[in-house]
């Protein structure tokens, strides 16, 4: 057997043991699910997998039992910086309890939970700073590695990390597809459409005002626009305009009418709109249905607001990235957008030029979820090509 064949079916194996590793690690962020074990445990598995390497190492502890993992590759002082940002939470597993954490290796696909999102992507980024660590290499740069936490809550990890430090550049580790290398994406809001109407006896239609007839109408306004405005003019690059209902709630019982009704809804923004453009679009359709229906009342309240990512400064990464993708897998990298949001937002927002990528995976946030060995694998290789070039 080549050097060559050997050298690879030992890095196909060290992507497979690591992942693995990691999916039979519990890390549920418990903003989503109450009790989730959140990240101690599998950040206590990173600080041992590098203790043989000559990394600093420092837990940023954010709440109990939330904590972001950051290991730094020192550099002669001479460069810039640059992150490697993955997530080391999960969402919960009620759909699979059985399976999620004991991961599985069907011909090229490894099956579990964060197989793909996001702890394949811990893997590929640890394993990556590993092959440099041992590599003999002098870096210029730093090369920091952050596992952070609750991205799949409300991104306490990297607000936390981007207050803490600034890298030069960063690449944010989520599985999509090689060779894709994500420039921007959607924001997004979550707000709460407030409808007020007038308590009464359900025999007394005179006097009640009926709140969740005053709501439906603002949805059914609402979907004609999202069809018009979002479904009919989708963004080039990031796709339609996300909007859907997630939440309803109103009324006290059968036999009054509802003097309030509330839905809770998703909405997105692209690069160059703001949220606060969304509100006012919601509040205009309000408005002319409080004008029609008289004793209704409307307010949007915004329960969380994430900006749009639009990478910037960011050209010289994406050149490397493009020569050490060329070098992998023989072809050019693909610039795209995505309709969804990213802790990319965050890091680029707080001055760090940043890009996205990762490799192929599937089931996201239900049974089954899988990553790509070979596509795992293969991030190694551009990262690390990528990471001597930018550093050195």
């Amino acid at each position: 057997m080549s050097t060559n064949r050997t050298n690879a079916a030992t890095a196909t194996q060290d992507v497979i043991d690591l992942i693995s590793d990691l999916v039979r690690i519990d890390s549920v962020t418990p903003w989503l699910v109450e009790g989730g074990a959140g990240e101690t445990e599998v950040v206590k598995y990173f600080s041992q997998w590098v203790a043989d390497l000559a990394v600093r190492v420092e837990i940023q502890e954010i709440a109990p039992g939330r904590q972001n993992f950051i290991a730094t590759l020192p550099g002669s002082g001479e460069g810039q910086s640059l992150c490697l940002n993955a997530h080391a939470d999960t969402v919960g597993y009620a759909g699979w309890p059985d399976e999620a954490l004991v991961p599985r290796l069907e011909g090229d696909r490894l099956y579990g939970l964060g197989a793909a999102d996001d702890k394949g992507c811990c893997a590929i980024a640890l394993l990556a700073l590993r092959r440099i660590a041992t590599s003999g290499v002098r870096l210029r740069g730093d090369l920091i590695v952050a596992c952070v936490a609750d991205e799949e809550g409300i991104s306490i990890g990297t607000e936390h990390l981007v207050r803490t430090m600034k890298p030069d550049l960063a690449i944010v580790l989520e599985a999509d597809a090689l060779p894709k290398v994500i420039v921007e994406h959607q924001g997004f809001g979550w707000l709460d459409i407030v409808m007020g109407g007038r308590a009464a006896h359900g025999s007394t239609p005179d006097q009640g005002v009926d709140a969740i007839v005053g709501l439906a109408e603002v949805l059914s306004r609402l979907h004609a626009w999202d069809l018009e405005h979002f479904a009919g003019v989708p963004e080039p690059r990031n796709g339609r305009t996300v909007f859907h209902t997630g939440t309803v709630r109103g009324g006290t019982d059968y036999a009054t009418y509802p003097s309030q009704a509330v839905v809770g809804i998703e909405i997105g923004t692209q690069p160059g709109e703001t949220l606060a453009d969304r509100v006012r679009e919601i509040e205009a359709i309000i408005a002319t249905v409080v004008a029609e229906m008289p004793g209704l009342s409307g307010e949007v309240k915004v329960r969380l607001d994430r900006e749009p990512f639009l990478a910037h400064g960011h050209e010289t990464l994406l050149e490397s990235l493009r020569r050490a993708t060329v070098k992998n897998m023989g072809c050019d990298i693909e610039a795209v957008g995505l309709n969804a949001w990213t802790d990319a937002a965050l890091m680029q927002a707080a001055g760090t030029p940043t890009v996205m990528l990762g490799p192929l995976g599937g089931n996201f946030h239900s049974p089954n979820e899988w990553i790509s060995i070979p596509d795992a694998v293969t991030s190694v290789e551009i990262l690390v090509d990528t990471i001597v070039e930018v550093l050195s």
